[in-house]
């Protein structure tokens, strides 16, 4: 479904408002629990209040994971199937998540070390700094989990000298720093939307809609509003899936049910442009803990540096934003691992915040709240005919056993057999993805033949799109292309691509979204303005909706991500 028929399957509803499965909220659980009944197919329909991969998934630290610090908390199911879904993250979307050496630099020898047991006995809720005997221990445990994949190294320990020695400007205090591998993940909103274009793909009757919010519930219906029009829809589902993440419980008083299920935290990150920060990291993680049992991360993200992240109560996710004291806290973190680098404000190119949907717990450590997932019903009640399934928690590396746990139970009530497993279901790009180098050039070099598009343009969509740069090249090749003036890497077919076959509806949607263009620092007043007409081109927008749309996008860069623009 692109963006020219999302009113078609608006209109397809008013007119047909039975659905088998509603879910509402399109972040990655949501996402995955669509895919998975797609791919079974249910007829399902999934509505998001804005865009797909808009909120809490859009927040995210840019790693899959096993969680080694949860090992702590005695959370051994979570971080062993954590450490399974990101192999397979790493398999089926090779093109946007890669295997990510992260390095832990130790200051202490044996901090930590009665802490450590007293935590996992639930006797000690008081953070301390792992030493490396602590932290030998974990990875060693770490290891285990991952020894029968085969897909990463085991750990290792440097030795002071030799970790100076790869990393000059290191804090010389170093005791010795360990290496072990988890994943990156490069663009987690393009997961996102490829996973919604595979979806409706495997199922005819399958439809996602972005800025369509649910407003109530009576008998069995559920009443929608279109965010774009004002219209009411309703629809009759069987069941709904409450995939809301930290909105979960707004959405169930939305329905007339009085929840208490999320206690959300909020985390941070700020982008860099630091030449010098990014050298010294290469291509490299660091990962490490403060005194205060934070933990902090220094990521390499293409030629910018992110930092991250805080771990702070949150019960208004709309108002979740990066604050000042954020930030000075990132800085002095930089400065505990490269003393001698110095970082300003002016650096940062893009901040963003967002707040996990944690289960409901008491506490003031916020650190160690369980990172797990669990399904909560709600039973029909108040005059609902409907059950409500409520995602409670979760993390991205997790979202696809967490969709299957949930895609089962609903196909149990809808009393529907499993067809297929998502566990070996390649994702979008990532689809007949060539490893090999060899093999990537010769893809590359086939595609230069079939599309005659420039060489130097058909590596970056590869580059970019995985295999989907098919798809994207063959479209480009039937029209004449031209790069964009502000921006030229980019050209002005394939921005009209992600505006006609990626669901844009708004031009922050491929700002923020379909691209990394916000993220990584690239906008200008020039290259928006720009945008806005190849968009509105597209998309058949009037002079007065281009205007607003750059306008809009101005200002949501302005509240949420503090980018400041001259126009």
């Amino acid at each position: 479904m692109t963006t020219a028929n999302r009113w078609e399957a608006i209109d397809a509803l008013k007119h047909n408002p039975s659905v088998s499965v509603l879910i509402i909220g399109a972040g990655v659980n949501g996402v995955g629990v669509f895919r998975d009944l797609a791919s079974q197919g249910v007829d399902v329909l999934l509505v998001d209040k804005g865009d797909f991969c808009s909120g809490t998934s859009a927040a995210s630290s840019h790693m899959v994971h096993g969680g080694i610090r949860y090992l702590e908390n005695g959370d051994f199911r979570l971080v062993r199937e954590a450490v399974c879904e990101r192999n397979l993250l790493i398999e089926n979307a090779p093109h946007y998540v890669r295997p990510l050496p992260t390095t832990i630099p130790v200051f202490r020898w044996a901090s930590g070390l009665l802490n450590a047991p007293l935590k996992f006995l639930r006797l000690l809720d008081k953070p301390a700094e792992r030493g490396a005997l602590i932290i030998k221990i974990g990875l060693w445990l770490y290891d285990k989990y991952n020894c029968s994949s085969g897909i990463l190294p085991r750990h290792q320990f440097s030795s002071r000298r030799q970790s100076i020695a790869e990393t000059p400007l290191i804090n010389s205090d170093i005791l010795c720093t360990a290496t072990y591998y988890d994943g990156s993940m490069r663009a987690p909103e393009r997961i996102c939307i490829e996973m919604i274009i595979d979806a409706e793909a495997i199922a005819p009757h399958a439809h996602a809609i972005n800025y369509l919010s649910a407003k109530s519930a009576s008998g069995g219906w559920m009443t929608l509003c279109d965010e774009l029009t004002g219209d009411v829809i309703t629809v009759h589902p069987k069941i709904v899936v409450n995939a809301a993440g930290p909105w979960i419980d707004s959405v169930n008083d939305s329905l007339y049910v009085d929840t208490k299920f999320i206690g959300g935290t909020k985390g941070s990150h700020l982008v860099l442009d630091h030449p010098e920060l990014r050298d010294a990291i290469g291509e490299r993680e660091f990962f490490f803990e403060n005194d205060d049992g934070r933990i902090v991360l220094i990521f390499p993200l293409h030629d910018k540096v992110m930092i991250g992240t805080s771990d702070i109560r949150c019960d208004q996710p709309d108002g979740a934003r990066c604050s000042d004291e954020e930030v000075d806290y990132f800085f002095r973190m930089i400065g505990k691992v490269f003393p001698t680098i110095r970082v300003a404000r002016s650096q940062i190119v893009f901040r963003f915040s967002g707040v996990r949907p944690l289960a409901m717990r008491d506490g003031d450590n916020t650190g160690y709240i369980s990172r797990d997932h669990e399904l909560k019903v709600v039973m029909p009640s108040n005059g609902r005919e409907f059950p409500v399934y409520c995602m409670i928690g979760g993390k991205w590396t997790t979202f696809r056993a967490f969709s299957e746990q949930v895609t089962d139970m609903v196909l149990k009530y809808l009393d529907i057999p499993r067809e297929r497993s998502t566990r070996n279901l390649a994702i979008g790009g990532g689809t007949n993805y060539p490893r090999a180098r060899s093999e990537q050039r010769e893809w590359i070099r086939d595609l230069w033949d079939k599309t005659n598009l420039p060489l130097h343009r058909v590596e970056t969509l590869f580059e970019r799109y995985g295999t989907r740069a098919d798809e994207v090249a063959t479209f480009l090749a039937g029209q004449t292309d031209h790069p964009l003036s502000c921006r030229t890497d980019y050209s002005q077919g394939e921005i009209g691509f992600l505006a006609l076959r990626e669901k844009v509806v708004h031009l922050d949607d491929l700002v923020l979204r379909r691209s990394e263009l916000a993220l990584l620092g690239y906008l200008s007043a020039g290259l928006i303005a720009e945008l806005a007409e190849v968009v509105g081109d597209a998309l058949d927008w009037s002079t007065s909706e281009r205007q607003a749309e750059v306008k809009r996008t101005y200002d949501l860069l302005s509240d949420r991500h503090e980018v400041e623009l001259e126009s």
